[in-house]
């Protein structure tokens, strides 16, 4: 019932743009496996073969942790609606903070949210299809504004202090750290 396709098509790319949530999941070696959802207009298809999506700062910051050690990464979209169908998006990433060189190429892809951190920018290396019969109908309403606004509502070097504090994962594998506050301003 998998399909298996070297790159995106416009397919593909039309069903990814009709989600209003994605997966990520990474994993290091001796490390847990973190699988995070993620919301907000902050997924990108760059390329056929080249995705990107933008994260806020949260509770932790796993994903950059693994692709720094391994690279590896995978992205599943759900279709909660009709057509089923599961599509997810095999390759390797890596995180762009807006002090790296290659941000503001990058960054000008995105309307950038109070709290963005980074952006992990992925290199598809396969992308596979199947049914998606098991996975429910549901319905979206809206996302939710709570991280957005207490971003927005932060002071800005009680945020950046408390981003900067984050520089290991829960496995103590070290992360870099975004060097400034973005408001989305």
């Amino acid at each position: 019932m998998a399909d298996f396709f070297d790159a995106l098509d416009d397919k593909h790319i039309a069903m990814i743009g009709k989600q209003p949530v994605f997966f990520v999941a990474t994993a290091a070696e001796d490390a847990r496996i973190n699988l995070s959802p993620k919301g907000y207009d902050a997924f990108r298809v760059l390329g056929p073969r080249r995705v990107a999506y933008l994260d806020l700062a949260g509770s932790g910051n796993e994903t950059h942790a693994h692709l720094s050690k391994d690279g590896r990464i995978t992205v599943m979209f759900c279709n909660f609606d009709r057509p089923a169908l599961i599509l997810r998006i095999y390759g390797t990433g890596r995180a762009v903070l807006p002090q790296d060189a290659d941000w503001a190429e990058l960054s000008a892809h995105f309307e950038l949210l109070p709290g963005t951190r980074q952006i992990f920018d992925i290199a598809v290396e396969s992308v596979q299809t199947s049914c998606g019969w098991g996975v429910p109908f549901m319905e979206y309403t809206d996302e939710r504004a709570t991280l957005k606004k207490a971003h927005a509502q932060s002071d800005p070097e009680e945020w950046l202090a408390r981003a900067q504090g984050r520089n290991r994962s829960i496995d103590g594998i070290e992360v870099r750290t975004t060097d400034r506050y973005i408001s989305g301003e």
